[in-house]
């Protein structure tokens, strides 16, 4: 029961955020050429550039970009209302029914400080611990005597859940952490604490934070291309069923060395290789 009523809030969420005039599209591009594309925040604004870049070769084509959420992206696709959902997190076992898969880009998850702070890495057995509430003090990992302000993301953002996954574990993050809807959010609660923690898209990291090295390893371009970098998430495209007409033509741009292209210049790696 709550797995269903969970399953409706979230359909009635991607509603709103697509209005609810919407209708499902999948199929049926014909009637107004227009892409639609849903999901995680932070494949967003990278979305957003694409489909600027894809005016150039296919003026024709209208692509609506939205934000919800990586869970709002995997169920849009699911059920039909997007052509395109997106997800920042690797796809659950029970999410994968009915989906195609595209990983468009990887993209490195950077543990940030305020610039003052004097801590400049972290184990992760560190971050886990000081997400779990077992460290409450700077002190505790070798920094000034003051409380940890624990900055974290809403349940079902993908950079979220990326986190848990690749960081967290099995270990639940406290909920004394301090809740944003965004990457920026993230980005500017930390950048304005002095004490505070949090983790954002390795491409919104900016002179207002500083990012932590993670197990010996910075979140540099170097070392996220050569893998030394662990904390690091797919960004993908989800189709229900095989991508076709429109919808694949976008991809296939995406994909390609214009598409790629794009997306290097916003600090992003290439796919895996599958």
């Amino acid at each position: 029961m709550k797995a269903r009523c969970y399953r409706l809030l979230i359909v009635v969420l991607s509603l709103t955020v697509l209005g609810m005039g919407l209708s499902g599209c999948g199929k049926r591009q014909s009637q107004g050429r227009t892409l639609r594309i849903v999901g995680s925040t932070s494949v967003f604004p990278f979305a957003e550039l694409l489909a600027e870049a894809y005016r150039d070769v296919r003026p024709d084509i209208v692509v609506d970009v939205q934000a919800g959420g990586s869970t709002v992206g995997v169920v849009s696709a699911k059920d039909g209302i997007c052509d395109i959902g997106t997800s920042s997190r690797e796809l659950r076992p029970e999410e994968k029914e009915g989906l195609t898969r595209i990983e468009i880009a990887r993209d490195g998850i950077a543990v940030i400080v305020h610039p003052g702070n004097a801590i400049d890495e972290l184990t992760g057995d560190q971050v886990r611990d000081i997400y779990a509430g077992k460290i409450t003090n700077w002190r505790q990992v070798g920094g000034a005597d003051a409380d940890i302000a624990m900055v974290t993301r809403e349940e079902g953002s993908g950079t979220r859940g990326a986190f848990e996954e690749i960081v967290m574990g099995k270990t639940r993050i406290s909920p004394g952490a301090l809740v944003q809807d965004s990457n920026g959010s993230v980005r500017e609660a930390v950048a304005t604490s002095p004490n505070a923690i949090g983790y954002v898209s390795v491409a919104l990291v900016s002179a207002k934070v500083k990012a932590l090295a993670v197990d010996g390893e910075a979140p540099t371009q170097e070392h996220l291309e050569s893998g030394a970098y662990k904390v690091m998430r797919p960004f993908l495209f989800l189709v229900k069923g095989a991508p076709e007409g429109e919808t694949q033509k976008f991809i296939d741009f995406v994909l390609s060395a214009d598409g790629q292209k794009v997306l290097k210049a916003e600090g992003l790696l290439s796919p895996s290789k599958q």
